[in-house]
């Protein structure tokens, strides 16, 4: 698990670190640096996209060098792995895990391991073409072909997958395949009144990521390291809880009668619905501010004043109105 991750010079992040948990929701305005902290655990998988993880009004000339240090915890505690870009090049200089009893292979190993999901409900309806071993897409294309090696090489899963399907949206009580063209694979779902099988692409957008996120819920053998940017979106209130679930689900696995190692997780959102769900573990969150050009981040519970401020109110409210910070500040 990564305890925490120190920034310098990364987009917004010029000097700030990011406190982690197993599971750890943050909250912000726009432009407050959310995303990019995402974006940082991607960065040995994504040197095309360096170019854009450059400050703003930092010079380009090498003399300020973008460091992202992840500091581990677990059987890891005490090891440190160091990305250094070069404001130049925009390409990784140098990659070094440096600690007591170290494997760097091991944990560089879980960090090109690491998924970041925005998941976009066109993509993840997409007919997709049939190819093995396939992994989801950052935007949730290929969902089809996952839940058809679900369903082939984890049957027990599948099932339980529909049933919480059915639970979580009652409307449906199964996942069906379809082939759209040869070498190609969609899905459906059944409509528990009628039985009618509603394409993907005729599903709604909640429903969609929904499915998608109770997937990765379930896998067998998840990424150790999931970031899902606003996990609620589209969503009804009333599902927000089960989607909680979904990702504690990850995080907790014991909790669930799962075997498998847990899963680290990183959300983002927008919601007071989605935030006041973890009211009663503070330490889970993080409120991201932006002053100027610079973000920083604060866990919740490491405010001495938050059971004041917090008394008998809603979480999500307290955070709307802006006495937690992570709101957008007047000009």
């Amino acid at each position: 698990m990564i305890e925490s991750i120190r920034f310098q010079n990364f987009k917004v992040l010029r000097d700030t670190q990011l406190p982690l948990q197993p599971f750890t929701v943050i909250v912000g305005p726009n432009g407050s640096g959310k995303t990019t902290a995402l974006q940082a655990i991607q960065v040995l998988r994504a040197v095309p996209s360096l170019k854009r993880a450059i400050s703003t009004g930092v010079p380009s000339d090498g003399s300020h060098p973008v460091n992202i240090s992840f500091h581990w915890g677990g059987p890891n505690q005490g090891c440190v792995t160091e990305i250094r870009l070069l404001t130049a090049t925009h390409k990784v200089q140098t990659v070094e895990s440096s600690g007591v009893h170290v494997h760097k292979s091991a944990l560089e190993t879980v960090l090109r391991s690491t998924a970041v999901y925005a998941l976009d409900a066109k993509a993840i309806a997409k007919p997709c073409r049939l190819y093995p071993n396939c992994a989801l897409g950052e935007d949730g294309a290929g969902l089809a072909i996952i839940l058809d090696q679900l369903r082939d090489r984890a049957p027990e899963r599948f099932e339980l997958l529909n049933s919480e399907l059915s639970r979580l949206i009652p409307e449906f009580d199964r996942i069906l395949f379809v082939t759209p063209a040869e070498g190609t694979r969609s899905f459906e779902l059944r409509q528990q009144t009628g039985s009618n099988a509603i394409p993907a692409t005729d599903l709604s957008q909640g429903t969609l990521i929904a499915l998608a996120i109770l997937v990765l819920a379930h896998m067998p053998d998840p990424p150790p390291i999931v970031g899902l940017e606003e996990p609620d979106r589209g969503m009804h209130p009333r599902l927000l809880r089960d989607i909680r679930d979904a990702l504690y689900r990850l995080s907790y696995p014991e909790r669930y009668g799962e075997t498998r190692k847990p899963v680290q997780v990183i959300a983002t959102t927008h919601s007071p619905f989605f935030l006041d769900l973890f009211r009663d573990h503070p330490e889970e969150i993080v409120i991201a501010n932006k002053v100027g050009q610079k973000a920083k981040f604060e866990r919740l519970s490491d405010r001495p004043d938050i059971n004041e401020l917090l008394g008998d109110a809603s979480l999500g409210d307290v955070w709307y109105s802006g006495i937690l910070g992570g709101v957008p500040c007047e000009k």
